[in-house]
């Protein structure tokens, strides 16, 4: 197996003994990369939960993923997809340092730029962890592109938290990569933002930069599917890549158990499902992470199973391109 520097394959490989001839499952699609052969779509995980604000398992997630594989089939009735046709492959983990969390983004960013360099065209599925990992994540991803980048990112929080208390966390990322000159504020979508789940100063502070922001009630009043196709003109004019970030806690409490920031009110799971079908299909839309999500705190891993429809509700998006 050709070794990708700071990759670790996956610590886990769910199989299950039935087979039907007639049915896929995802353990028996999105199996271990081998490091040679040709894939358009590559599963990686980045397992950091130890620059999260709340107490977060979320370092568990990708591994809470893989376990739950050989439940879940890889064919979409609603869109009439089968995500088998897709040459996906389970890629594995980013190296995490034991302690030093600056070491650890650098590590995502430094690791997944060589995942970009030795295979240019794949298309990345990146599961968190928390959402500090977006920060060195996109800075990755901008390199593989010669002009501008923009941000569709559904999420409660703003996540422009000032760098000073604290340094970079999972509510810093945003502000991060505006600080660092990575992504122009005014190529940034945000939807789902929620009342009482963050502050006037950076309201105020997202404003002056440009952020387009769509809150949670905005999504109820005006449906998802508007706010997402203004989000990806936000995002698209004037760049030539996107990149989509979902944090889970965008959902209502109800739907999201498992989330360390829970909110009520948010969005259902239809309305993210759609959502994510509807940036799939765009064309510019070339690299994906979720984060977010805590399996310790998720009774029955219902919001683990949630996340993985969502990964595969975006794939059937990306099937969908013309």
């Amino acid at each position: 197996m050709k070794k990708i520097d700071l990759l670790n394959p996956p610590e886990i490989i769910r199989r299950s003994n039935w087979r039907d001839r007639f049915e896929t499952k995802v353990s028996q699609w999105l199996t271990p990369w081998d490091g040679e052969e040709p894939i358009d779509i590559g599963f990686i995980g980045i397992p950091l939960s130890k620059t999260s604000i709340s107490i977060s398992g979320a370092s568990m997630t990708p591994n809470a993923l893989r376990e739950l594989f050989a439940n879940v089939t890889t064919y979409s009735i609603d869109h009439d997809v089968d995500l088998q046709e897709l040459q996906a492959r389970d890629m594995g983990d980013i190296q995490m340092h034991v302690t030093d969390l600056q070491r650890c983004h650098a590590n995502i960013e430094q690791g997944l730029t060589n995942v970009y360099e030795a295979l240019p065209d794949l298309f990345p599925i990146i599961t968190g962890g928390d959402h500090s990992i977006t920060c060195p994540s996109v800075k990755a991803f901008k390199k593989r592109f010669s002009g501008k980048v923009g941000i569709v990112q559904i999420d409660s929080h703003m996540d422009v938290r000032n760098l000073e208390d604290g340094g970079p966390s999972n509510g810093t990322p945003i502000r991060g990569l505006i600080e660092s000159g990575t992504v122009d504020g005014r190529h940034i979508a945000q939807i789902g933002i929620h009342s009482f789940a963050n502050s006037k100063p950076y309201r105020e502070y997202a404003l002056s930069k440009g952020i387009t922001q769509f809150t949670a009630r905005q999504v109820f009043q005006e449906g998802i599917e508007h706010l997402v196709e203004k989000a990806m003109e936000v995002a698209g004019n004037g760049t030539d890549a996107i990149y989509v970030t979902v944090d889970m806690d965008v959902l209502d409490q109800a739907y999201a158990p498992g989330v360390p920031a829970m909110v009520p009110a948010g969005m259902t799971s239809w309305q993210l499902f759609d959502a994510v079908f509807m940036l799939g299909q765009n064309p510019k839309v070339k690299g994906f992470d979720i984060v977010c999500v805590d399996p310790m705190q998720d009774p029955r891993r219902a919001t683990v199973r949630t996340t993985l429809y969502v990964i595969l509700s975006f794939l059937a998006g990306y099937m969908k391109r013309s």
